[in-house]
Order: C-alpha cells, then structure tokens, then sequence
C-alpha cells in the first residue's frame, strides 16, 4: 500500500482498467502521450498503446459523441471533458443521448460511458475553467454523477464507474489533485457507487458535502469540537441519485444540519437535499437547514474568487447559528 496523491490514484485506476478489459478505451484532447493537462493519464498511452489511449480534436461535442458510439457498439470508453466548463458543448449528447439511450432502445443496449471532468476553485484558472455545473447534470435523469474528496475514494469509485453498465459523470477537484496525500490499496478495490460515507461521526449538528468542501468541512469540524460541538460530516460521494437512507439517519440522530457545497447556492445539489430532508426527515429537526455555498453570480475572475468562495470560517459560524437556534 502507498501513499498517493488524488490524480496518482486516478491514474492508477484508469491503467488497472485498461489492463484488465480490452473494452476499456481513454480518450480526449493531450491524454495521450501529454498525460493530459493535469497529467492524470500520465504514461498510460506508453503502456497500454495507441488505440486503448489516444488523443483527439479539441471539440467536446464530438469526444462525447464518439463515446455514445463506442458504447453502441460493446466498448467502455472513458472520455475526458479537460475542463468541466465546457460542458455545454457537449450537453446535447449527455443529456438528448446518452442519459436517454438505455430507454430509448428498450433496455436492449448500455451505455458503460464513464464521462472525466476537471472543476473546481481555489486554484487561479482563468475563466470558464472552475465553474461548479454539475447540478446541471443531477437534474438530467439517466446519468449517474459521482465527486470524489481523497485518493481513495477517487481510486475505488473510478473502478465502480468504469465496471459499470450505467453513464457516469466523475468530477475530479482541481484543487485535490495534488493537495495531499493518504494510503490507497496498490491492488483494484471498488468503492460502492451511490452510497455516502460518514467521514466523521459527531451527535450535535450534520454536515452534508461533497468534493473539495469535505475537507473544509472537516476542518471546520476539528475547530467545533474545540468549543464543545460534537459535529459529524457525511460526504455525498455520488451526489446524483442522493443516498437517502445515509442522509435521514444523520440528521435524525443530530436533529440539525447543515448542507455545504463549493457551487452558488442556486446551483449545486444542496438545494434537492434540503428538499429531501424537509420531505422526509422533517420532524428530525430541531432548527431550520443551514446552507453553505457561494453567492449566486457568476463565477468571478481570479483575483476576486478567493472572496468568493465558501470557506471554512463560513462553515463555523452556519454550524453555530444553527446549533443555537
């Protein structure tokens, strides 16, 4: 077992794949023998060779076209948008093909895609590049969205998603890429898709997150427990369909949460899990739902988004409103 980084861990999981099924296809613009803008496919045309590995034009629509035929046909392709920004190139076919492609031909076909995207703030890109879209996505039926926070995680669900016959939208954090470090397995392991995972157990106050916010949050949650709040911090993991079971029984053993999430808060996800838990998980509370998230413009230019953000401190004082409701 090694200590990896989160693109480490990706990287590790796509090579696995590819050697283990010849079905397995990656592509997109520089993955090839570039590794990629990030480096997250680093050597894997090297060893894997041109036609399992290969780089194609810099247009998304067609990337992801290519992908909706691959699967047609019995390949897993694994596309990668560089750039989640420029998603709306491709939306007609992620959302008009292929969310819709299982139904449209009767359960008789697959559609094992498993869609990569860069996003996230925090690192200075320049416009375009760290939108947080994927509440675009979770409200288009048919496709799966999943948001690693660690390298383990990202390496185990990267296995899931690829092993799956479903679509999946995976959302790697520019942020986390590279921003520390824990043990990953050196062996193929899955992590459970469409299950949450309690990253830190606590009885006073929920925090509900996902990507990059998980470790906000858990920090935040090391600074409460100073003062006196227990607080335990569930991480959303695949945030399209919602973990249920693992949301309402949190908030009914606290009695009060808060939902956490780098998107504005029109956008994002937090908005359908307070609807989930006012629906079904009302009377567990003992305060209102507390909601962390940046403000509802458009993403702002460099200088400015560390302002902009949410951010740890943002996440204490919503804690403690809601605690002492």
């Amino acid at each position: 077992m090694a200590k990896m980084t989160m693109i480490k861990a990706i990287n590790a999981a796509l090579d696995e794949e590819i050697k283990r099924d010849d079905k397995v296809l990656v592509f997109g613009e520089d993955v090839g023998k570039n590794g990629g803008v990030f480096r997250a496919t680093e050597d894997l045309q090297a060893n894997n060779g041109e036609d399992r590995v290969f780089d194609t034009p810099l247009a998304e629509s067609g990337i992801i076209g290519l992908a909706t035929g691959l699967a047609l046909e019995g390949f897993r392709p694994v596309p990668e948008l560089q750039f989640f920004g420029f998603v709306f190139e491709a939306m007609d076919e992620i959302a008009g093909q292929i969310s819709r492609e299982p139904f449209r031909m009767g359960g008789t076909r697959k559609m094992p895609i498993t869609i990569r995207a860069a996003f996230g703030g925090g690192v200075h890109t320049p416009e375009l590049h760290s939108d947080s879209l994927e509440g675009l996505i979770t409200q288009t039926p048919g496709i799966r969205v999943v948001v690693p926070s660690n390298p383990y995680d990202a390496k185990g669900l990267m296995i899931s998603a690829i092993r799956s016959d479903d679509p999946v939208l995976f959302l790697e954090h520019m942020k986390l890429y590279r921003s520390f470090k824990e043990e990953v397995p050196d062996e193929a392991y899955t992590v459970p898709l469409d299950k949450a995972d309690v990253k830190r157990d606590g009885q006073d106050v929920t925090i509900i997150t996902y990507g990059a916010m998980v470790r906000d949050s858990l920090a935040a949650a090391d600074e409460l427990a100073k003062e006196g709040i227990d607080t335990e911090v569930v991480d959303l993991r695949t945030i399209s369909p919602l973990d249920h079971e693992t949301i309402l029984n949190s908030v009914k053993k606290t009695g009060h949460v808060v939902l956490v999430q780098e998107a504005q808060k029109q956008a994002g996800v937090s908005g359908q899990v307070a609807a989930l838990i006012a629906e079904e998980g009302i009377l567990s509370l003992d305060a209102p739902i507390g909601r962390v998230s940046a403000p509802d413009t458009p993403y702002p230019f460099s200088m400015a988004e560390d302002a902009w953000l949410p951010n740890q401190t943002d996440i204490i004082n919503k804690v403690k409103e809601i605690v002492n409701f």
